[in-house]
Protein backbone atom coordinates (compact mmCIF):
# COMPACT_ATOMS: atom_id res chain seq x y z
CA UNK A 1 0.00 0.00 0.00
CA UNK A 2 1.45 3.31 -1.08
CA UNK A 3 -1.43 5.69 0.33
CA UNK A 4 -4.69 5.90 1.99
CA UNK A 5 -7.51 6.53 -0.58
CA UNK A 6 -9.83 9.30 0.25
CA UNK A 7 -13.31 7.93 -0.49
CA UNK A 8 -16.99 8.67 0.36
CA UNK A 9 -20.18 6.30 1.79
CA UNK A 10 -22.77 6.38 -0.46
CA UNK A 11 -24.75 6.48 2.69
CA UNK A 12 -23.70 10.09 3.18
CA UNK A 13 -26.49 10.86 0.83
CA UNK A 14 -28.88 8.06 1.36
CA UNK A 15 -31.74 10.59 -0.21
CA UNK A 16 -30.05 10.96 -3.69
CA UNK A 17 -29.58 8.46 -6.49
CA UNK A 18 -26.47 7.02 -7.15
CA UNK A 19 -25.32 8.34 -10.16
CA UNK A 20 -25.69 11.51 -8.24
CA UNK A 21 -23.26 10.35 -5.57
CA UNK A 22 -21.00 8.82 -8.51
CA UNK A 23 -21.33 12.37 -9.60
CA UNK A 24 -20.45 14.31 -6.48
CA UNK A 25 -17.44 12.06 -5.19
CA UNK A 26 -15.83 12.47 -8.81
CA UNK A 27 -16.20 16.37 -8.83
CA UNK A 28 -15.20 16.38 -5.05
CA UNK A 29 -11.78 14.89 -6.11
CA UNK A 30 -12.34 11.28 -4.34
CA UNK A 31 -11.13 7.89 -5.35
CA UNK A 32 -13.25 5.60 -4.15
CA UNK A 33 -17.14 4.51 -3.05
CA UNK A 34 -18.42 2.46 -0.64
CA UNK A 35 -21.19 1.62 -1.63
CA UNK A 36 -24.22 0.99 0.72
CA UNK A 37 -26.85 -1.89 0.69
CA UNK A 38 -29.98 -0.17 1.92
CA UNK A 39 -30.84 2.49 -1.00
CA UNK A 40 -28.15 2.34 -3.55
CA UNK A 41 -27.05 -1.54 -4.24
CA UNK A 42 -30.03 -3.82 -2.83
CA UNK A 43 -29.14 -7.36 -1.41
CA UNK A 44 -29.26 -9.23 -4.71
CA UNK A 45 -29.81 -7.23 -7.26
CA UNK A 46 -26.82 -7.87 -9.50
CA UNK A 47 -27.96 -5.82 -12.33
CA UNK A 48 -28.08 -2.61 -10.38
CA UNK A 49 -24.47 -3.58 -8.72
CA UNK A 50 -23.32 -4.44 -12.61
CA UNK A 51 -24.60 -1.15 -13.21
CA UNK A 52 -23.24 1.12 -10.62
CA UNK A 53 -20.23 -0.98 -11.19
CA UNK A 54 -19.44 0.59 -14.51
CA UNK A 55 -21.08 4.06 -14.21
CA UNK A 56 -18.19 4.28 -11.19
CA UNK A 57 -15.97 3.29 -13.08
CA UNK A 58 -16.66 5.19 -15.92
CA UNK A 59 -16.34 8.49 -13.41
CA UNK A 60 -12.76 7.40 -13.00
CA UNK A 61 -13.59 5.99 -9.32
CA UNK A 62 -13.40 2.88 -7.82
CA UNK A 63 -16.14 0.97 -5.74
CA UNK A 64 -13.64 -0.35 -2.82
CA UNK A 65 -16.36 -2.11 -0.52
CA UNK A 66 -20.25 -3.04 -0.03
CA UNK A 67 -21.68 -1.38 2.88
CA UNK A 68 -23.97 -4.66 3.77
CA UNK A 69 -26.06 -4.87 7.16
CA UNK A 70 -25.58 -8.69 7.84
CA UNK A 71 -25.64 -9.22 11.18
CA UNK A 72 -23.49 -12.13 12.43
CA UNK A 73 -25.67 -14.72 14.75
CA UNK A 74 -28.99 -13.74 12.95
CA UNK A 75 -30.23 -16.21 10.51
CA UNK A 76 -29.56 -14.50 7.89
CA UNK A 77 -27.41 -15.71 4.47
CA UNK A 78 -24.51 -14.28 3.07
CA UNK A 79 -24.65 -15.59 -0.01
CA UNK A 80 -26.73 -12.20 -1.94
CA UNK A 81 -24.33 -10.30 0.04
CA UNK A 82 -21.62 -11.80 -1.84
CA UNK A 83 -23.27 -12.29 -5.00
CA UNK A 84 -23.71 -8.31 -5.31
CA UNK A 85 -20.83 -8.12 -4.00
CA UNK A 86 -18.59 -9.88 -6.38
CA UNK A 87 -20.95 -7.61 -9.34
CA UNK A 88 -20.09 -4.62 -7.86
CA UNK A 89 -16.24 -5.81 -8.15
CA UNK A 90 -15.17 -5.36 -4.86
CA UNK A 91 -13.38 -7.47 -2.52
CA UNK A 92 -14.50 -6.26 0.53
CA UNK A 93 -17.71 -6.32 2.72
CA UNK A 94 -18.56 -4.45 6.16
CA UNK A 95 -20.60 -6.54 8.42
CA UNK A 96 -22.09 -6.27 11.87
CA UNK A 97 -21.21 -8.30 14.95
CA UNK A 98 -24.84 -8.91 16.04
CA UNK A 99 -27.35 -7.00 17.45
CA UNK A 100 -26.47 -6.98 20.93
CA UNK A 101 -22.96 -4.49 23.06
CA UNK A 102 -20.74 -6.84 24.40
CA UNK A 103 -21.89 -5.57 27.83
CA UNK A 104 -25.22 -7.23 26.85
CA UNK A 105 -24.28 -10.83 25.61
CA UNK A 106 -24.04 -13.77 27.37
CA UNK A 107 -21.26 -16.11 26.72
CA UNK A 108 -23.92 -18.28 24.91
CA UNK A 109 -24.74 -15.01 22.63
CA UNK A 110 -21.22 -14.65 22.39
CA UNK A 111 -20.36 -17.99 20.74
CA UNK A 112 -22.92 -17.55 18.26
CA UNK A 113 -21.76 -15.02 16.73
CA UNK A 114 -18.06 -15.80 16.57
CA UNK A 115 -19.29 -19.31 14.98
CA UNK A 116 -21.28 -17.22 12.23
CA UNK A 117 -18.47 -15.06 11.71
CA UNK A 118 -16.08 -18.28 11.32
CA UNK A 119 -18.45 -19.60 8.53
CA UNK A 120 -18.83 -16.28 7.03
CA UNK A 121 -15.43 -15.57 6.84
CA UNK A 122 -14.64 -18.76 5.00
CA UNK A 123 -17.93 -18.35 2.73
CA UNK A 124 -16.33 -15.16 2.09
CA UNK A 125 -12.54 -16.08 1.66
CA UNK A 126 -13.40 -18.82 -1.07
CA UNK A 127 -14.60 -16.35 -3.21
CA UNK A 128 -12.14 -13.85 -2.97
CA UNK A 129 -13.65 -11.37 -0.79
CA UNK A 130 -12.74 -10.28 2.31
CA UNK A 131 -15.16 -9.17 5.59
CA UNK A 132 -14.69 -6.21 8.08
CA UNK A 133 -16.54 -5.50 10.98
CA UNK A 134 -18.13 -2.44 12.09
CA UNK A 135 -16.56 -0.61 15.17
CA UNK A 136 -19.79 0.52 16.30
CA UNK A 137 -22.02 0.25 19.31
CA UNK A 138 -24.82 -2.22 19.93
CA UNK A 139 -22.47 -4.73 18.82
CA UNK A 140 -20.20 -7.14 20.17
CA UNK A 141 -17.45 -4.67 17.87
CA UNK A 142 -18.34 -1.58 20.46
CA UNK A 143 -14.77 -1.52 21.89
CA UNK A 144 -11.16 -2.18 20.77
CA UNK A 145 -10.55 -4.97 23.34
CA UNK A 146 -14.02 -6.61 22.59
CA UNK A 147 -12.78 -5.90 18.79
CA UNK A 148 -9.70 -7.66 19.21
CA UNK A 149 -11.43 -10.34 21.04
CA UNK A 150 -13.41 -11.33 18.56
CA UNK A 151 -10.97 -10.86 15.65
CA UNK A 152 -8.86 -13.35 17.80
CA UNK A 153 -11.94 -15.85 18.74
CA UNK A 154 -12.99 -16.15 14.75
CA UNK A 155 -9.08 -16.62 13.78
CA UNK A 156 -9.40 -16.14 9.99
CA UNK A 157 -7.18 -13.49 7.85
CA UNK A 158 -10.39 -13.16 5.60
CA UNK A 159 -12.07 -11.02 8.66
CA UNK A 160 -10.51 -7.39 9.61
CA UNK A 161 -11.80 -4.27 11.19
CA UNK A 162 -13.28 -0.98 10.57
CA UNK A 163 -12.34 2.26 12.67
CA UNK A 164 -14.37 5.49 13.50
CA UNK A 165 -14.14 7.48 16.07
CA UNK A 166 -16.18 6.75 19.30
CA UNK A 167 -19.38 8.98 19.94
CA UNK A 168 -18.29 11.55 22.77
CA UNK A 169 -14.95 10.03 23.47
CA UNK A 170 -11.69 12.33 23.67
CA UNK A 171 -8.97 12.32 21.20
CA UNK A 172 -6.28 10.78 23.13
CA UNK A 173 -9.54 7.75 23.91
CA UNK A 174 -10.02 7.61 20.05
CA UNK A 175 -6.87 7.27 18.85
CA UNK A 176 -5.86 4.96 21.67
CA UNK A 177 -8.47 2.60 20.05
CA UNK A 178 -6.75 2.98 16.71
CA UNK A 179 -4.04 2.23 17.89
CA UNK A 180 -5.39 -1.55 19.89
CA UNK A 181 -6.89 -2.07 15.99
CA UNK A 182 -4.28 -0.56 13.71
CA UNK A 183 -3.18 -4.01 12.58
CA UNK A 184 -6.15 -5.55 11.80
CA UNK A 185 -7.63 -2.10 10.56
CA UNK A 186 -8.33 -1.99 6.92
CA UNK A 187 -10.37 1.04 6.34
CA UNK A 188 -11.67 3.85 8.61
CA UNK A 189 -15.12 6.18 8.48
CA UNK A 190 -14.12 9.38 8.90
CA UNK A 191 -16.57 12.00 10.39
CA UNK A 192 -16.44 14.56 13.11
CA UNK A 193 -19.28 14.25 15.88
CA UNK A 194 -19.10 16.46 19.02
CA UNK A 195 -19.80 16.78 21.89
CA UNK A 196 -22.00 13.91 21.01
CA UNK A 197 -24.41 13.40 17.70
CA UNK A 198 -24.12 16.51 16.06
CA UNK A 199 -22.20 16.70 12.76
CA UNK A 200 -19.56 18.96 12.56
CA UNK A 201 -17.15 19.34 9.81
CA UNK A 202 -13.84 17.84 10.03
CA UNK A 203 -11.66 20.63 11.11
CA UNK A 204 -13.85 21.05 13.59
CA UNK A 205 -12.01 18.27 15.24
CA UNK A 206 -8.73 18.93 13.73
CA UNK A 207 -6.90 17.87 16.77
CA UNK A 208 -7.94 14.34 15.88
CA UNK A 209 -7.67 14.01 12.14
CA UNK A 210 -4.03 15.39 12.04
CA UNK A 211 -2.99 12.97 14.57
CA UNK A 212 -4.85 10.07 13.07
CA UNK A 213 -3.84 10.62 9.17
CA UNK A 214 -0.18 11.04 11.10
CA UNK A 215 -0.50 7.33 12.72
CA UNK A 216 -1.89 5.86 10.10
CA UNK A 217 -0.09 6.64 6.97
CA UNK A 218 1.96 4.42 4.96
CA UNK A 219 5.33 3.50 6.69
CA UNK A 220 4.27 4.34 10.25
CA UNK A 221 4.07 1.67 13.24
CA UNK A 222 0.59 1.94 12.98
CA UNK A 223 -0.48 2.06 9.34
CA UNK A 224 -2.98 -0.37 7.51
CA UNK A 225 -5.86 1.52 6.96
CA UNK A 226 -6.53 1.17 2.92
CA UNK A 227 -9.55 3.40 2.44
CA UNK A 228 -10.96 6.50 4.38
CA UNK A 229 -14.41 6.91 3.67
CA UNK A 230 -16.19 10.24 4.96
CA UNK A 231 -19.59 8.86 6.04
CA UNK A 232 -21.63 11.76 7.28
CA UNK A 233 -21.87 15.62 6.22
CA UNK A 234 -23.17 18.42 8.68
CA UNK A 235 -26.70 18.24 7.61
CA UNK A 236 -26.69 15.56 5.40
CA UNK A 237 -25.92 18.90 2.60
CA UNK A 238 -24.25 17.40 -0.61
CA UNK A 239 -22.71 20.92 -1.21
CA UNK A 240 -20.03 20.39 1.82
CA UNK A 241 -19.00 17.93 0.15
CA UNK A 242 -16.35 19.19 -1.93
CA UNK A 243 -15.05 21.35 1.15
CA UNK A 244 -15.01 17.73 3.51
CA UNK A 245 -13.43 15.87 0.85
CA UNK A 246 -10.64 18.99 0.05
CA UNK A 247 -9.91 18.90 4.06
CA UNK A 248 -9.22 15.05 3.43
CA UNK A 249 -7.33 15.05 1.09
CA UNK A 250 -5.08 17.85 2.92
CA UNK A 251 -4.68 15.36 5.89
CA UNK A 252 -3.57 12.27 3.62
CA UNK A 253 -0.62 14.47 1.96
CA UNK A 254 0.14 16.10 5.44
Amino acid sequence: MTKIRPGLCSVTFRALEAEEVVGLAAEAGLEVIEWGADVHVPVGDIERAAQIATETEDAGLISCSYGSYFRSGADEPLSPILDSAEALGVDRVRIWAGHLGSDEATEEQWAEIVARLRDAAAEADARGIGLALEFHSGTLADTAPTTLRLLADVGSPALSTYWQPTVGAGVEAVLAEYRALAAYTSAAHVFSWWPAQERLPLRARDALWTRFFAEARPGSATAGVRDALLEFVPGDDPGLLRGEAAALRAYLSA
